[in-house]
């Protein structure tokens, strides 16, 4: 099962990769996928060693000593901890130092544009890497940063007062929401889940395209996807994708940690939960500016 994320879907956790894949040809000297002891081991590259043996023969998903250098949680924790930490003081260093008054909006919007787009590319880089840089991410998290930062400080001061921290609010209420009903169980992330989801976010992505192309050959707001009650209603919609998108990121690193991924992994997993984070920060504080526009 594929991530929505980018870096997700290209290394480590996907189905042809496989910490947790559903590679249906059974190994050789292994259970057939499907049995009741581990309908992944077809997928699974450590399943041939002795602590994956041993989670088979328990019939329960091998779980790998911290010693042995595999991911754990706390990896994952402490690397996305890092990650959002980076992002999170580059802010606010680019909110107090990057004025968006009359006598500055410019100088510090095209700033916010750049970084906007060398974050954008050390994204793409690192999304079709092989393996995990942490300085890159490290990079990619300071640049969304100082974007993030002048953005939210001019819906805050020139639209909205307060649209930043309800959009911090609002981010986290999804990611503790999902991440409750994700453990309780009553999120299934299973092939359909994974299709619907999808399907989804490509059907929004091609309108957000084709809204983007009216916007700059039409002029205005496009077909106003983005803007006035559509806007409304496409960030809602946006919103909920990034939640489901939060629910697929909980399954690969999950999945991750049971089949034994190298401890460098934890870096790829807190890159990809980023990623869904300020996607839906942004869809909030759209949906924030939009019920605040004077327009």
């Amino acid at each position: 099962m594929r991530s929505r994320n980018p870096v997700f879907s290209r290394r480590g956790f996907s189905r042809d990769n496989g910490y947790a894949g559903f590679n249906t040809a059974p190994q050789a000297g292994g259970p057939a996928v499907g049995t009741q002891a581990n309908p992944y081991a077809g997928g699974n590259p450590y399943a041939n060693n002795p602590y994956a043996q041993q989670g088979l023969q328990q019939g329960a998903p091998p779980q790998a000593p911290a010693t042995t250098g595999r991911m754990t949680m706390d990896d994952v924790v402490l690397r996305t901890a890092s990650t959002l930490g980076t992002l999170v003081v580059t802010a606010a260093l680019a909110w107090a130092l990057l004025p968006v008054d009359d006598a500055n909006i410019n100088r510090s919007y095209g700033i916010a544009v750049v970084a906007a787009l060398i974050g954008m590319v050390l994204a793409f880089v690192q999304s079709f890497k092989r393996t995990a840089t942490p300085a890159l991410i490290l990079s990619y998290a300071a640049f969304e940063g100082v974007f993030l930062g002048v953005l939210s400080s001019i819906v805050d001061n020139r639209i909205a007062s307060g649209a930043a921290m309800q959009a911090v609010l609002g981010t986290m209420a999804v990611f503790a929401g999902v991440l409750v009903a994700y453990k309780a169980g009553w999120i299934r992330v299973n092939r359909r889940f994974y299709g619907f989801v999808m399907a989804a976010a490509l059907g929004f992505i091609l309108l957000m395209v084709v809204n983007m192309l009216f916007a700059v050959f039409g002029g205005g707001d496009g077909l106003g996807f983005r803007s006035g009650p559509l806007g409304i209603f496409f960030g809602v919609v946006g919103i909920i994708l990034g939640a489901c998108f939060l629910a697929l990121d909980f399954k690969q690193v999950e999945d991750g940690i049971a089949y034994g991924a190298p401890k460098q992994e934890a870096w790829l997993a807190a890159f990809g939960l980023t990623l869904t984070l300020v996607w839906i920060y942004l869809e909030f504080l759209r949906i924030i500016a939009i019920l605040n526009s004077n327009d």
